[in-house]
Parts: structure tokens; C-alpha cells; sequence
């Protein structure tokens, strides 16, 4: 088994970094998320929240492992976004599929062009009518950790931070450090946007900090009280992608098993 994983990633690796190929496996991805979407029953809570930011300055933050349904739900929204995602090829094919649900790329992360991505989600967010998509514990992780990005965008820009998390009853949570969630067909899907959250320009560092453990905690708690509903199983916190792919090479990668009842 290994030995055939090791030669289709010789032969799959190279094709992914082509553009053309990487737009082909864009748009089957986008209609397969349209599929689900539409034989799914849906419920937004706080949907106005939504509505009152989706055209102006707002950074939506959301797990890494929660962003699948978010697309269609932005796409429909009318929102205008730009969405940060990484350099890699698998976050320049993810670009492309955020494209065609009418989000633009700012590229790059916290470990990897860190300052422009800074000065680039800052001049999106001071034009005044575009927003912000941001995954706080991605590109690897920690799984379910907040890290500082979203809370300079909004101590710069004077932006509120707005979390928002989905979950639903047929779900099928990819073997990966950020337990991506994907959604059956013919499902219920429950999305939450939270309140949004203000951080002062002039705040000290010990406030921040804590501004950043309180925007941790109200995430969290979004994801876990969603997933109870559904009985999901419970995502750990603290898994990191290296650490992941170095575990599962090795046959001894964390499985879920433990589930909310």
C-alpha cells in the first residue's frame, strides 16, 4: 500500500502544479460543493449579522477544518470577500475554487508572507466595502488554536471579527490535522454566525492576549455546541499538519473516536 501511494503522488504531485489542471479539478470540486448544498436543508442563525457585514469592512473567521458549505453560503450571500490562503499548490487550487464562488486570493500566512499578507488584508479592509475570510488556525495548525492574524487585521482597520462555523448530521471528517468536515448529500446543515468582535487600536498587550484566548474560546464553543446537536464526533485541539503526516506515515495517527453522547 505504501509503495503505491508513493508512486501516485509521483505521478499526481507534478499535474496538480499546472494551472489548467488545477481550474479542472477546481470546477468538479465546486460542483460537487453545489450538489450537496442544494439537496441539503439548511438553517442560518444570526443570519442578519451576516447581512448587515457582507458589504462592508469584517474579517469572518472560521476553523480551517469548517469551510466547505461556508462557500456556497457567501456565493449566494452576495458577499465581497477576499479570502487569505497559503502558496502552496493545494492553497493556489484552493483559490481557484474559492474563485468561482466569487471570493478573490490574498496568498500567503502567518509562517509565510506574513507581512504582506498583513499590509494586503489591510488595504482590502480600509477600501470600506470588501471583507475578509480568515482561518486563524491554518494553514497547519495547531488544530482549534487562534493565532494573532485576524486580531491585528481588526486592531488596524478598526474591522469587527465575526466567527462563523457550520455542522450537520452526515458528515465524513477527512483523515487530516484540521479534521476537514465534508457534507453528504441530503443532509441538515446548521451554520452559526456568531457576534462580532471589536478590538481597540490602542489595547495593551495583556488585553490582546486575552482578546485572542476569548475569540478562542467563543469559536470553540460554536464548534462544539454544533457538533453535539448532531452528535458528531469530538475534533481534538492541538494537532499540527507536520506532526500528522509525520504520525501517519508511521501507522500511529490519532483516529476519532470519541463522540459527544
Amino acid at each position: 500500500m505504501n509503495s503505491f501511494r508513493k508512486i501516485w503522488k509521483k505521478f499526481w504531485n507534478p499535474i496538480l502544479r499546472f494551472p489548467l489542471f488545477q481550474w479542472i479539478i477546481a470546477a468538479i470540486m465546486a460542483a460537487l460543493i453545489w450538489f450537496v448544498y442544494f439537496t441539503c436543508r439548511k438553517k442560518i442563525e444570526n443570519y442578519e449579522t451576516f447581512k448587515k457585514y457582507r458589504h462592508k469592512p469584517a474579517i469572518f473567521a472560521f476553523w480551517h477544518g469548517r469551510s466547505e458549505m461556508l462557500s456556497p453560503i457567501v456565493c449566494l450571500g452576495g458577499m465581497k470577500s477576499y479570502a487569505i490562503t497559503s502558496r502552496h499548490k493545494d492553497g493556489r487550487m484552493m483559490a481557484k475554487l474559492q474563485h468561482l464562488f466569487g471570493l478573490r486570493a490574498i496568498y500567503g500566512s502567518s509562517h509565510n508572507g506574513g507581512l504582506s499578507v498583513l499590509r494586503d488584508g489591510v488595504r482590502v479592509l480600509r477600501k470600506g466595502d470588501y471583507s475578509l475570510c480568515i482561518s486563524p488556525d491554518g494553514p497547519g495548525g495547531p488544530s482549534l488554536r487562534v493565532q494573532e492574524g485576524a486580531l491585528y487585521f481588526a486592531k488596524m482597520t478598526g474591522a469587527p471579527i465575526i466567527p462563523v462555523c457550520f455542522s450537520t448530521n452526515h458528515a465524513w471528517f477527512q483523515k487530516r490535522w484540521d479534521r476537514y468536515l465534508l457534507v453528504l448529500p441530503f443532509s441538515k446543515i446548521k451554520c452559526n454566525v456568531g457576534k462580532p468582535m471589536f478590538i481597540d487600536s490602542k489595547i495593551s498587550q495583556a488585553d490582546f492576549d486575552a482578546k485572542r484566548q476569548e475569540l478562542e474560546d467563543i469559536m470553540v464553543k460554536q464548534l462544539r455546541d454544533l457538533d453535539a446537536e448532531f452528535n458528531l464526533y469530538m475534533v481534538e485541539q492541538d494537532l499540527t499538519s507536520s506532526e500528522f503526516k509525520d504520525a501517519k506515515r508511521q501507522g500511529r495517527a490519532p483516529k476519532l473516536t470519541k463522540r459527544y453522547r
